[in-house]
């Protein structure tokens, strides 16, 4: 357990580092808030594929609470084991933004000011973590090999598609408070953001269950 859990802080640490510090290199570099995206998008699809590949064999590489509860309501996490693995994801994604605040010369805890809660962003939340869910619950079951490139890709696409620049992951929803950058939440905006990723697991559940299972 405990190298699942270890796995699963760096591998969130790790994707927070990438989402965030890519999002501030951008704004670095350009004003053109289209190239930011792209820049972003491109590293987290990136980065997701190689951290899937390199955590994966280890803890399952979920970086993810909703991905942890949705394996838990499989049977295939324990509640135990789904609540440590929160906590790590959670303590993980908090450490690469500060890590990504340091290594950008700003401040380590940077409180964003980003709002971005609109009753379509909302709903793009709910789309885009059912849209992960059903990718790796489908993909994995078919060709687990594939899985990590599928996320990536999926992500990739996300950020374009889905209003909300496709969150899909509480953990993460809380870290990106501690960026006021590019890609940083407001937040008071989190509890609804998380609220809309959880709908949107319990349909992935409920579709899987009934249709493909």
């Amino acid at each position: 357990m405990k190298t699942k859990l270890i796995s699963e802080a760096i591998g969130t640490l790790f994707l927070l580092l990438i989402v965030v510090g890519s999002g501030i290199m951008g704004e670095n570099l350009t004003e053109n808030k289209a190239v930011v995206l792209l820049a972003n998008s491109i590293a987290t699809a990136f980065g997701l594929i190689v951290l899937i590949w390199t955590f994966g064999p280890h803890s399952g590489a979920h970086f993810n609470p909703v991905v942890s509860i949705v394996m838990m309501l499989l049977g295939k996490l324990t509640k135990y084991e789904t609540l440590l693995f929160i906590v790590c994801q959670v303590i993980g994604g908090i450490f690469g933004v500060m890590v990504a605040n340091i290594i950008f010369d700003l401040e380590i805890i940077f409180i964003s000011d980003n709002k971005r809660l609109t009753t379509g962003i909302f709903i793009s939340e709910i789309i885009a973590t059912f849209g992960l869910l059903i990718t790796i619950l489908l993909v994995s079951k078919q060709k687990p090999e594939m899985v990590a490139v599928a996320v990536g890709l999926y992500i990739g696409a996300a950020y374009w598609f889905t209003s909300s620049t496709s969150f899909s992951n509480p953990a993460v929803t809380i870290a990106r408070t501690l960026s006021n950058t590019f890609t940083g939440i407001i937040p008071s905006d989190v509890i609804p953001f998380i609220f809309a990723q959880f709908i949107g697991t319990l349909i992935v559940y409920f579709i899987y269950k009934n249709v493909y299972e």
